[in-house]
């Protein structure tokens, strides 16, 4: 039993120290970005494109607040005919403006497109230097610390878990 233990000990220390060894580096990818005059660009002109965006959603909106208005005002004096018509027309600019809403805001809506067009090169190229970093200075990690910790580069050669050296 005392030798299980000892054994448990031994590997468990070995490779507390092993994992020591390991060097890594913490950025902030957002500060970086930041002082990207390319980068500062795509993300005022993305938020012009939103802007306009959001404004004509918001016409949308407004236009089916006036209609529900106009309807609640109405409803008594129409025919049961005319109700379903005036709710099938309300039905109808709910969806048209939610479909808009998706289609410019949602999960791979317009401005994740534009975002994808104009941001994503800059943010891959920061990506480049960093792993080139990093594999110069011998990193095991790079964390980034902008939105929360994240990992964005880590050594995938598999490493002995003992000494901590390279293996293949």
């Amino acid at each position: 039993m005392k030798k299980l233990l000892f054994v448990a000990l031994w590997v468990l220390g070995s490779y507390v120290g092993a994992s020591a060894q390991q060097r890594y580096a913490v950025i902030d990818t957002k500060y970086i970005l930041d002082r990207i005059p390319a980068y500062k660009e795509a993300d005022a002109k993305l938020k012009v494109i939103g802007e306009q965006w959001q404004k004509e959603i918001d016409d949308l909106q407004a236009q089916l607040d006036k209609m529900y208005k106009n309807y609640e005002a109405e409803q008594f004096m129409l025919s049961d005919e005319l109700k379903k018509k005036r709710e099938d027309e309300l039905f109808i600019k709910e969806k048209e403006l939610r479909d808009l809403q998706k289609k410019r805001f949602g999960y791979e809506g317009d401005l994740f497109k534009e975002r994808q067009k104009l941001v994503k090169p800059i943010q891959d190229k920061v990506y480049n230097v960093v792993q080139k970093m990093a594999i110069a200075r011998s990193y095991d990690f790079i964390l980034d610390k902008s939105e929360g910790i994240t990992i964005i580069y880590r050594d995938w050669e598999t490493r002995d878990i003992v000494t901590g050296k390279q293996i293949g």
